[in-house]
């Protein structure tokens, strides 16, 4: 960790660690609140509209009253870790020299709880400034294991998430996610792979892998996110916090036959198949 007290200076520390010495001179500027208004409404037409590309995002701020091009909008969606929904080469861009596992899902049917878990990250809008949330999935009951909040897209809070998911609830025979770099970190399949769990990661064409988790998104978004401004991380924890138990709880689900997802996982209706 680079440190500004002695003895060692800042030039040899970085020589050490191998660091570029303009970096930690670097102080990040933060996004200006017009940025974050067309993030919060680029967030917005995406969850309604998860096919659209960064064109006709842009065209619809365009009707919107956003005089924006689509370089910027690109690059915001970047940002942001969204991205158009349809079939295509890739689904996400893995890390250098990360390996990918091959894909475990295709015509397998998912017919009890811990059978398959997925996991996937979004875009969370505050009142000023945003965040990163990861969240865990059983995708038979589609009950939010364990979540977790972060102003990076680092693989650590997802390895976090991923651990309190194992702590609780016991492994899965398989875990799915896309080619993101955070779960084709060495950090991260290292935890599923120490404890036995097989790895599948979505491959060319298999977006549509997604829409579990995207639809469970899209709920916390319009029931909860899209209604409030956050002004803080920890008020953002607790919102979403409660949020999550009311969805696994309280919230019937119509592809559950109106069961709700703890109902479900914990075995309370026998005759559900894989919706």
């Amino acid at each position: 960790m680079i440190t500004r007290a002695p003895p060692l200076p800042i030039t040899q520390q970085c020589r050490i660690l191998d660091v570029c010495r303009s970096s930690v001179y670097y102080k990040p500027v933060p996004l200006a609140d017009r940025e974050l208004e067309i993030m919060r409404r680029i967030d917005e037409i995406h969850m309604k509209l998860p096919f659209y590309g960064s064109r006709r995002i842009r065209d619809q701020l365009h009707r919107d009253g956003y005089k924006v091009n689509r370089k910027k909008v690109r690059r915001l969606m970047c940002l942001m870790g969204i991205s158009a929904l349809y079939p295509r080469r890739r689904t996400s861009k893995p890390g250098k020299g990360h390996k990918i596992y091959p894909y475990l899902l295709k015509d397998l049917s998912i017919d009890r709880p811990n059978q398959v878990w997925a996991s996937d990250v979004t875009y969370i809008p505050m009142a000023r400034g945003f965040l990163y949330l990861v969240a865990i999935l059983d995708l038979y009951s589609r009950k939010v294991l364990s979540w977790r909040l972060s102003n990076t897209l680092d693989p650590e809070f997802c390895v976090s998430a991923l651990e309190e998911a194992l702590g609780h609830y016991g492994t899965p025979e398989i875990f799915n996610t896309d080619q993101g770099s955070q779960f084709t970190s060495d950090a991260f399949t290292k935890v599923l792979l120490d404890a036995g769990v097989r790895i599948s990661m979505d491959g060319k064409g298999r977006w549509i892998d997604n829409v579990f988790i995207e639809r469970v998104w899209r709920s916390l978004k319009y029931e909860e996110v899209y209604l409030k401004a956050y002004e803080s991380a920890v008020e953002a924890r607790r919102g979403i916090g409660d949020y999550f138990q009311f969805y696994n709880q309280q919230r019937p689900h119509y592809a559950l036959e109106r069961f709700t997802p703890d109902e479900v996982y914990a075995g309370i209706p026998t005759h559900l198949e894989a919706a």
